[in-house]
């Protein structure tokens, strides 16, 4: 058969769009496949120009939407569609979350698994919620200038952009004088990357340079620092490359005042993208595990002590475990720093099943636990920790996927049951979901 070329015929097609895939794309059956449609809402009937050749059906782009959603709802930002950073602004906040929360129960019963009560969704901030990203920067000759901002989408290229509405606003007001900064260095050409990290009264940047600043570069960054109030971090190689620009930086740090903490940050280490969702998580996940003074809470994938010491400010001791050893010592230092005494910090890794003999951070006894996987999930140590026979596990998600996986392994293999599940908005305006479960032994 012959192959088709750039001149393969198409043909407008009315689709349906029935859901919202992972990435916030619309979803339609077509010719026994499911296609991919940009922009298009469930609910919608819309025109898309089909090729008929079965790998570019997959994802098509939307025409004219010829029956719209009634959640609809006009882009506050001008660079929505071309910017690669959101891709559900076209759909109203409420909406974005009840759909998110569709896929998690979708998943749950496609795995078996039925929570026994009704939780509500956990809504956030919409807008100025983003305090980590990862930029594009590119020397546009056509417009004489450094674009600084996030990849347009599908495409390596820059958004031209001056402000983000999602971005916390003491970063998304250094786009257009980052622009201006790296277009006047010597290596203007050669800084593809500068990645931002918030802490709640630093702002950190770590700039990408392919090769060496000069003297003046330097004594500019410096300037740019004091005028704009950040700290600035150089990047010559991979990750393991990153320093500060001067020694000593004013460190970034985060509060969780209704547990009175205070956690300390390096600008490439995990934390939540979502400060003020994260303090509401950690509520809600406290509330849910409800630690007393006689219980011994074990905390895996515990990254710095993000719920590990809000649980030690109401259990009697908790056990955090992580595998990034660097993540570890922070987690250490965040206990030291808040002089909490009552926990212990153990690098695993926990990608990989616990044998028979156990592990050394494995306790004999343990009365709740907390997991926060990855999006890989926990499957591998499920079943020792279900050996352990907590009484009350609290599954914090950021995929629904692997969560509903794991659900049916506790649910069909380990007896427990789901007692709730709700999406987490810690992502709004984009296909992400975050999800918060609770499981209690039977």
């Amino acid at each position: 058969m012959a192959r088709r070329g750039r001149n393969t015929p198409r043909s407008d097609r009315l689709l349906r769009i029935d859901r919202i895939n992972g990435k916030g794309k619309g979803e339609a059956e077509f010719n026994g496949q499911t296609v991919a449609v940009a922009d298009a809402l469930p609910g919608e009937t819309v025109v898309c120009a089909m090729s008929g050749h079965p790998k570019q059906d997959r994802v098509v782009p939307a025409g004219p939407v010829v029956v719209p959603s009634r959640d609809r709802v006009l882009p506050a930002c001008t660079h929505f569609g071309t910017c690669g950073g959101c891709a559900l602004q076209h759909l109203e906040g409420a909406a974005q979350l009840a759909h998110k929360q569709r896929r998690l129960t979708e998943g749950l019963t496609a795995a078996g698994v039925t929570a026994e009560r009704d939780a509500a969704p956990i809504a956030g901030p919409l807008w100025g919620y983003r305090r980590r990203a990862r930029l594009g920067a590119r020397l546009v000759t056509a417009k004489g200038r450094v674009l600084v901002g996030f990849r347009e989408r599908g495409s390596s290229f820059v958004t031209d952009m001056a402000d983000c509405r999602v971005l916390v606003p003491a970063a998304a007001r250094l786009l257009e004088p980052l622009s201006h900064l790296i277009g006047g260095m010597s290596i203007a050409a050669r800084v593809p990357q500068v990645e931002l990290s918030a802490g709640d009264d630093t702002v950190a940047l770590v700039v990408r340079h392919l090769d060496p600043l000069d003297e003046a570069d330097v004594a500019a960054m410096r300037r740019f620092a004091e005028r704009h109030d950040v700290v600035f971090y150089l990047q010559p190689g991979g990750p393991e490359s990153i320093a500060p620009l001067d020694p000593e930086p004013r460190p970034l740090t985060y509060r969780l005042p209704e547990f009175d903490l205070e956690f300390g940050f390096s600008p490439t280490d995990f934390v939540q993208i979502n400060g003020a969702m994260n303090r509401i998580l950690i509520r809600q996940a406290v509330d849910l595990l409800a630690p007393t003074a006689d219980d011994t809470v074990l905390d895996l994938f515990c990254g710095l002590g993000n719920f590990t010491l809000p649980l030690a400010r109401r259990a009697g001791r908790v056990i955090g475990v992580e595998w990034a050893g660097a993540l570890v010592e922070r987690a250490v230092e965040n206990a030291r720093r808040n002089a909490v005494g009552n926990v212990d910090f153990h690098a695993a890794d926990l990608n990989v099943a616990v044998g028979d003999d156990g592990a050394a951070w494995l306790p004999s006894h343990v009365d709740k636990v907390l997991v926060d996987p990855p999006r890989t999930g926990a499957e591998a140590v499920l079943p020792a920790l279900a050996a352990l026979g907590p009484e009350r596990i609290v599954y914090v998600s950021c995929i629904p996927e692997t969560l509903s996986r794991d659900a049916a392994a506790l649910v069909g293999t380990h007896g427990y049951r789901l007692i709730s599940a709700c999406a987490v908005d810690m992502f709004p305006h984009t296909g992400h979901a975050e999800a918060l479960a609770c499981f209690e032994r039977r």
